[in-house]
C-alpha cells in the first residue's frame, strides 16, 4: 500500500453532531454536497466511457449471489484498471445482450479516481478530503472507486454487506463515499442500512488465496435483522458516509429510471492491508493531492 505523510486540511465541514451520530449510526447522509452540474458531468463521463468500450469476448457479470463462486479473473485484475461488469440479466444463456450496452452494465470499476483525470479531480477535492479527515481516518489513501448505474428494470439486489468484508485492513480503517448522481428512491434501489450495525462487529471476510482462488469466511454466523433496516433516499447530489462495519444493502431496481452513484472507498495508511485482499495494485493507492 506504501505510505504517505498526512496532508493537512484546514477546512472542518461536519458539526461535533454530525460526527457524534455518524459514530452512533455507523452513517452520514449530506444532502446537496454535489452540484447538480457536477453529477451531471460525471454521469456523462460514465456513459462516455460505456460508449466506448467494446467487450468484445469479456462478458463479466457482477452479482453478490455468491461472490467467491462468481469471481473471475477480469474482476481479479480490476484493481488497477477500469473496466466493465454486466447486469446479470442483460446476458442471454448464450452470452449475447438483450439490452442495449447502455442498459447493460452493472458498473464500471475500480480504479476511475486515478485513471480517469475527471474522476481523479472530483475525488481529490478539497471538501472530499475534509469529509475524511472528520470522520477520523488518518493519512487517508483513495483505494477503491466505481460507477454503479442501477440500471432501469435490470439493475440488480446487492446483498447484505459490510464493506470491510471485501476491502479489509489491520485496524479496520475503511471508509465508504456514496454520491448519489441521480435521486435514490425506494422504487428505483436506494440504499438501505442498520443503524448501529457497526458495533456487531465483522460477520465475514472475502478472501484471496495464493492461487487466486477467492473464499467467503464466516466469521459470524448470526443473521441481520431485517426489521432494524432503515430506507436512505436521497436527492441527486447528496453524499452518504459509510463506516467499514454498517451493515447496508440495495434492492432490485424495477422502475423506468436508473439510480446511478459513485462510490469511492478510502483506508488508512497506517492500518495494514493484508495480501488477502482481492484488490491489489501493481501502482501504490494515492492520498489527497498526492501526485
Amino acid at each position: 500500500m506504501g505510505r504517505l505523510s498526512p496532508r493537512k486540511v484546514e477546512m472542518t465541514m461536519l458539526t461535533s453532531e454530525q460526527r457524534e451520530r455518524f459514530a452512533r449510526d455507523g452513517f452520514l447522509v449530506l444532502d446537496g454536497f454535489v452540484p447538480d452540474a457536477e453529477c451531471d458531468a460525471l454521469r456523462a463521463r460514465a456513459d462516455a466511457l460505456v460508449a466506448a468500450f467494446e467487450p468484445g469476448s469479456v462478458r463479466s457479470i457482477f452479482t453478490t449471489e455468491d461472490q467467491a463462486r462468481n469471481t473471475d479473473d477480469y474482476f481479479l485484475g480490476s484493481g488497477d484498471r477500469v473496466r466493465f461488469f454486466f447486469e446479470e440479466d442483460a446476458i442471454s444463456r448464450d452470452g449475447e445482450l438483450v439490452v442495449p450496452k447502455a442498459r447493460a452494465i452493472n458498473k464500471i470499476g475500480h480504479a476511475m479516481h486515478d485513471l480517469d483525470p475527471e474522476f481523479d479531480r472530483f475525488s481529490r477535492a478539497p471538501r472530499v478530503a475534509s469529509i475524511v479527515a472528520d470522520l477520523g481516518v488518518v493519512e487517508p489513501l483513495l483505494l477503491q472507486s466505481m460507477i454503479i448505474f442501477k440500471q432501469p428494470h435490470i439493475g440488480g439486489e446487492v446483498r447484505f454487506h459490510q464493506d470491510a468484508t471485501f476491502l479489509h485492513t489491520e485496524p479496520q480503517s475503511v471508509l465508504g463515499l456514496w454520491f448519489a448522481l441521480e435521486d435514490a428512491t425506494e422504487d428505483n434501489g436506494c440504499l438501505w442500512a442498520i443503524p448501529g450495525g457497526h458495533r456487531a462487529g465483522l460477520k465475514s471476510l472475502f478472501v484471496r488465496n495464493d492461487d487466486d482462488t477467492t473464499t467467503m469466511h464466516t466469521l459470524d454466523s448470526a443473521p441481520w435483522e431485517d426489521a432494524a433496516l432503515v430506507p436512505l433516499p436521497v436527492r441527486k447530489g447528496a453524499l452518504i458516509a459509510l463506516h467499514g462495519l454498517v451493515p447496508h444493502m440495495s434492492k432490485r431496481n424495477e422502475s423506468p429510471r436508473s439510480r446511478a452513484a459513485y462510490s469511492l472507498h478510502v483506508v488508512s495508511a497506517r492500518s495494514a492491508y493484508p495480501k488477502t485482499n482481492w484488490l491489489r495494485r501493481a501502482i501504490p493507492a494515492r492520498g489527497f493531492g498526492a501526485a
